[in-house]
């Protein structure tokens, strides 16, 4: 008999190590989330049963949060490295090298089943922690993205949950001083159980003054920073590796209570320790709180950690080894430093009012060792607990709903009046603007914004150089739900367009993928595709995956949410001054239609909106064609040619032309040549396409780029005054203003979530 199936069929009480005298069971271990098969592998690699410290421990760092153990296998398929990459990973951050002596660091994670439950404190501690994320790695956060899913506007709860929110990261990141310049968000009823809060950031940092998560050499001094432990957030880690179901509710305790002006100060004390470099590591103290922190660390330094956890700074009383270790309380740090060092940093901390605490030291045993009032209550070896973490290759299978979908005639759709159905869609709510959001965001605090909220991609410049970050986020989960593989081909090209259109040149990516449970083949057979989607464009296009996170479990019962792989790109400027706006200019300038378009209508918001349908195959992108055209963008960025480009994605050319013409009061007069029907050729979300305007005397010049790169192009109007006239060869379509258009647009949202 397996020493395993032995172990489990003993008196777990009899094998329970003195230290502990609960009674550690196998119902014990399910209660935690583990399976049998896992409880048992615990007990091979301790030649015991644990007890209750270490059981919560190997619950945290072997649940689908912090382990990865669904997804590892089809992560490797992603590329990680290139000669702008300076880490990858495997770290809080990646970091890219954007020249002149700086580097980005960035990174996008999900707070979803908190900010369900609570939605105020789950928004707020999500922003917290990827802010941390990345100024643990010596970076001053200079922007963050919000990727946000609602459930339909009519559900019971979106408007609870859309106000909660919002007011969570308005109320957290912008009182640290850090501006929300960008995001995305979108409404379906697949989210309406369920819905998602992905947060990105990104700071700037000196590339030879990075710091990296390694409790490394033998004798340094193990330092708990911040505020202190609470009971808030125990299983976190856990409830984000879990279904809701009717008990959802009753989890509001293990959602974390934030506090953005300790925030603050911790920030400002670890940028002083950083200038000052006094530490040896560091590392925030996020999912799975002191376990992940103290596990990782110990793990990428090769060593082993001795912690006492009487010493750990708490606010309540009573509080067990147990709480202590699985607490995810916010605003903590863990770092290692050298013993010379330790004064000095309790003066850094104590001048900024935070907690700093010496809890143990590295060692060379190999161990997490946990003592508590002089008794040993936990002893895991580092490696098997971390490396040795399950790793499933879980059974897929194509989902049926495909076959239905893809069997869908767009041709045999009754043709619409084109002006009824583009004001329907300009103020639908996925189309519509945001602004009712984004207002209740400062997206210029700290002087750096050259372009926020509302573009294609928001613009952040490098204070000291004169180059800037371009940076985009999000993706059309209807695309994935129809064709996985494509999808993820699309939600990197537009992401990495979207940067392009600004002039810059897209570096790297960072990702927060969003599924239902991995323990069903189909959702399964969404995540493998995706990626496999998402790998091929992420190669093509030259913007490895240097960070990122995976979510499951986003579901409710039986129900999953549309798969939503969520990208954020980062590109850099050069030179700020000539980054490209995505609205007209000036008066007269023409106008060009870069790219092809097809009759594609499967997946599209005509499609969904117009004709209520989530159906056919999302538009076909041929990469090759997409990077020709993001070259093109930045070579017409760096000559100074174009005025204006705006990708064209969801709602077509109509909704592109729209969007151009509302930065301002400059419209457009646009007369096409085409023998496509014509809300197909107006409402099309072919790929690989964008709009750019420029002055005519610009034009020749222009089209010699447009040439060298074979980048196919149509002068198709001119910039005008207030007015917004759409004519296909030679028949007027859409007549209105510019000032309707911007009623439509940017009155409709509250209207549509608050009615």
């Amino acid at each position: 008999m397996p020493d395993s199936q032995r172990l489990l069929k003993a008196d777990a009480g009899t094998i329970m190590p003195p230290f502990m005298e609960t009674k550690i069971t196998l119902e014990t271990a399910l209660e935690h989330g583990l399976t049998e098969g896992e409880f048992a592998k615990i007990g091979e690699i301790l030649g015991r049963w644990p007890n209750i410290v270490e059981l919560g421990i190997f619950s945290a760092m072997w649940s689908e949060h912090c382990s990865y153990k669904s997804s590892r296998v089809h992560l490797s398929k992603f590329p990680t490295s290139g000669p702008q990459v300076i880490q990858g990973p495997g770290e809080n951050a990646g970091v890219v090298d954007i020249g002149d002596s700086y580097a980005v660091i960035f990174k996008m994670e999900s707070h979803n089943h908190p900010s369900y439950i609570e939605p105020v404190e789950g928004a707020a501690t999500g922003v917290g922690g990827i802010l941390r994320d990345v100024f643990t790695m010596g970076a001053r956060p200079v922007a963050t993205l919000d990727c946000l899913r609602f459930g339909e506007p009519s559900h019971e709860r979106t408007a609870y949950l859309v106000s909660g929110v919002v007011k969570g990261i308005s109320s957290y990141g912008n009182c640290i001083g850090v501006p929300t310049v960008g995001g995305s968000t979108r409404f379906h009823k697949c989210y309406n159980g369920n819905i998602l809060v992905n947060a990105m950031n990104l700071g700037i940092a000196k590339t030879d003054a990075i710091f990296y998560g390694s409790a490394s050499g033998i004798g340094n001094k193990i330092m708990y920073i911040g505020s202190k432990t609470g009971r808030d957030g125990i299983h976190g880690a856990v409830m984000a590796s879990d279904s809701f179901g009717d008990e959802s509710e009753s989890k509001r305790p293990t959602v974390q209570v934030g506090d953005p002006f300790t925030e603050k100060l911790l920030v400002e004390a670890c940028m002083e320790i950083f200038e000052k470099n006094l530490v040896e590591g560091i590392q925030d103290m996020g999912a799975a709180g002191l376990t992940s922190s103290a596990f990782e660390m110990a793990d990428r330094g090769g060593s082993g950690v001795t912690m006492h956890l009487d010493k750990v700074p708490a606010r309540e009383t009573g509080m067990t080894p147990y709480e202590f270790m699985l607490s995810e309380s916010q605003e903590r740090m863990l770092l290692v430093a050298k013993p010379e060092n330790e004064q000095a940093i309790k003066a850094v901390l104590g001048k900024w009012d935070l907690e700093a605490e010496t809890i143990g030291e590295v060692e060379d045993h190999g161990y997490v060792k946990l003592m508590f009032n002089g008794e040993l209550v936990g002893d895991i070896p580092v490696a098997p607990c971390v490396a040795a973490a399950p790793k499933y290759d879980r059974p897929r299978k194509r989902p049926k709903y495909l076959d239905e979908a893809w069997r869908f005639d767009c041709s045999s759709l009754p043709q619409t009046d084109i002006e009824e159905s583009f004001f329907k869609l300009l103020s639908s709510v996925n189309l519509n603007s945001k602004r009712w959001i984004t207002e209740q965001y400062d997206s210029m605090v700290g002087i750096g914004t050259v372009d926020g909220p509302g573009g294609d991609s928001a613009v952040i410049r490098v204070k000291g150089t004169k180059r800037a970050i371009a940076v985009s986020a999000g993706c059309n989960e209807r695309y994935v739900y129809l064709d996985p593989e494509r999808g993820g081909k699309i939600a990197v090209a537009v992401a990495a367009r979207n940067v392009a259109c600004s002039g810059a040149k897209p570096l790297a990516t960072t990702d927060c993928l969003n599924y239902g449970s991995p323990e069903k083949p189909e959702v399964m057979w969404q995540f493998a595709e995706s990626i496999k989607g998402m790998a091929k464009a992420c190669e093509k296009l030259g913007v490895p995956v240097v960070s990122g996170n995976v979510s499951f479990y986003n579901q409710t019962g039986d129900t999953a949410i549309y798969p939503t792989p969520m990208i954020g790109i980062v590109g850099v400027l050069e030179d700020v001054s000539k980054a490209v706006r995505h609205s007209f200019q000036n008066e007269n300038d023409v106008i060009f239609l870069l790219g092809e378009t097809f009759a594609e209508i499967g997946g599209s918001d005509y499609l969904k909106t117009i004709h209520g349908a989530d159906a056919g195959r999302p538009p076909a992108i041929d990469l090759e064609k997409e990077k020709a055209l993001i070259e093109l963008l930045q070579e017409l960025s760096k000559e100074s040619l174009i005025s204006s480009a705006h990708d064209i994605s969801e709602g077509g050319l109509l909704q592109t032309l729209a969007e151009s013409s509302l930065g301002g009061k400059w419209g457009c007069r646009v007369d096409i040549d085409s023998d496509m029907r014509s809300d197909f050729f107006l409402f099309s979300e072919s790929q690989s396409r964008a709009v750019v305007s420029m002055p005519e005397k610009n034009e020749e010049k222009a089209i010699e780029l447009f040439n060298k790169h074979g980048v196919p192009f149509n002068a198709i109007g001119r910039v005008e005054e207030r007015r917004f006239r759409i004519s296909i060869n030679g028949k007027s379509l859409i007549k209105t203003t510019v000032e309707n258009l911007r009623n439509l647009f940017e009155g409709s949202f509250e209207s549509a979530v608050f009615k």
